[in-house]
């Protein structure tokens, strides 16, 4: 095909990334993983599949960066979940590090690649590949937005039984416990969600929303959401690889939009085939725009835990 996106990290989302990008026939698919055979075994399984999912996009399996060579998207969903007696520091450090190895090498051989970060802590991690690249801004994009706005419109089609489908959402800001859905902004067929359930119902709904991550873990116990964090990064991926100017909530590199200087934070933006090319910003009310700031500063502070750490 004439498009190719390499994903680096053949875990569950990794993996299921290249599933979804092959069986949407986006690309070509190249996956990596330090771990020998993991991914080639991955690509294969996913190659034996596409006879019966019908779909000629390739998938190739590879522990070299060389194979990325001339990608057109490079999704990063390498790092390592935090396990049992390590410090959030101990954490943070590690994925800085495993982040700035993936990038650089990623980076010298696709240098006109655009970036789309899915590593957690995911808005610091968008600050240590775009460090690390070098890259323009609009070429550094992190998935976040999405997938929380994604979980909000299930959660609202869920309490008034309607189709996901007729459910739109915005949530800005970091991808945590003080991201900011936008219930004036979050529609059901183009009437604001205030028109339809109650404040308290709201609340709740953006309460489960700032938690959806964390509900997931809780029941799985042994890892964490993978479908829909693959689902948002190829959503991405498909708006860039067809230019559709499509606006969809990222985090991007903010240079005094909102009110927000030299920080990645979640806010809509337009994606086509330079990657970010506007920044849309929309009215906030005085409460709205508290929050934002508030998320802003969690998203500062964990960058000045970065730097550090480095």
């Amino acid at each position: 095909m004439d498009k190719k996106v390499t994903v680096i990290g053949a875990g569950n989302v990794g993996a299921t990334t290249a599933q979804r990008l092959a069986e949407k026939e986006l690309c070509d698919v190249v996956l990596i993983d330090i771990a020998e055979g993991l991914p080639q075994g991955k690509a294969l399984d996913l190659v034996e599949a596409a006879p019966i999912e019908k779909h000629d996009a390739f998938v190739t399996g590879s522990n070299s960066y060389d194979a990325s060579a001339g990608s057109d998207i490079i999704i990063i969903t390498a790092g390592i979940p935090r396990k049992p007696g390590m410090s959030r520091d101990d954490l943070i450090k590690t994925n800085m590090n495993i982040m700035k190895a993936v990038t650089a090498e990623a980076a010298r051989r696709s240098p006109e690649v655009v970036l789309i970060i899915v590593s957690n802590p995911l808005d610091a991690m968008c600050h240590v590949a775009f460090d690390t690249s070098g890259f323009p801004k609009n070429r550094v994009i992190g998935m976040a937005g999405v997938l929380d706005s994604a979980r909000f419109r299930a959660f609202i089609a869920m309490e008034l039984n309607v189709s996901v489908e007729n459910t739109h959402a915005f949530v800005l800001g970091g991808h945590g416990d003080t991201m900011v859905p936008l219930p004036r902004y979050s529609t059901v067929a183009g009437i604001p969600i205030t028109e339809l359930m109650s404040a308290e119902k709201i609340e709740a709904l953006v309460d489960r929303t700032r938690k959806g991550g964390g509900e997931i873990v809780s029941l799985l116990k042994t890892g964490s959401a993978f479908y829909a964090p693959s689902a948002a990064a190829v959503e991405m991926a498909e708006a860039i690889l067809k230019d559709k100017k499509k606006i969809l909530p990222c985090a991007a590199y903010l240079e005094g939009e909102y009110g927000i200087n030299g920080l990645f934070i979640g806010v809509p933006v337009k994606l086509g085939k330079n990657g970010v090319e506007e920044i849309i910003q929309i009215k906030l009310t005085d409460d709205e725009n508290a929050a934002l700031q508030q998320s802003a500063d969690a998203v500062r502070n964990l960058v000045a835990d970065l730097k550090k750490l480095a």
